[in-house]
């Protein structure tokens, strides 16, 4: 099952259950993959349709998005904020498969440095590129960036 298709049945669910909480999450998510369906289209040679990938790779944001609001209204003294902003990352993580590891998360890197042939620190794109388009949704980009540069500079 694709997705979208995963998305529309646990909207539908979620409104058959009365669970306000992930329908509205569940709605924010195909909101937030319509605005990039639309930005595809915009692009040259655009697809009509964002992939699965870049959907895990969009939701990884709303993820991320979440966790710096979650810190600020903790900052904040605002409790009950911060909580609704982690009851929405729990919603999202649901559609997104399992996280690796930081040793899986190694093991790639060093697997990708040696097929990609990476020497320095100007090819971290190349690696970064190639770590997204194959482990989208499965590992936390910010970790991995972390992990390259350390490498690179070791």
């Amino acid at each position: 099952m694709d997705k979208r298709t995963e998305l529309t049945d646990a909207m539908k669910t979620a409104m058959k259950a009365r669970d306000e909480l992930t329908t509205n999450t569940v709605r924010m998510i195909i909101a937030k993959l319509k605005e990039k369906d639309i930005e595809s289209r915009g692009v040259a040679g655009g697809a009509e349709k964002i992939s699965d990938t870049e959907i895990l790779s969009m939701m990884q944001g709303m993820i991320k998005q979440r966790q710096e609001s979650q810190t600020i209204y903790a900052n904040a003294n605002r409790p009950e904020l911060a909580e609704k902003e982690a009851a929405e990352i729990k919603v999202i993580e649901a559609f997104l498969p399992a996280q690796m590891g930081d040793a899986d998360i190694k093991k790639i890197i060093d697997d990708l440095v040696a097929e990609l042939n990476v020497t320095d620190v100007r090819d971290m794109g190349k690696l970064m590129a190639a770590l997204k388009s194959r482990y989208a949704g499965q590992l936390d980009m910010g970790k991995a960036s972390a992990m390259v540069k350390q490498k690179m500079a070791g």
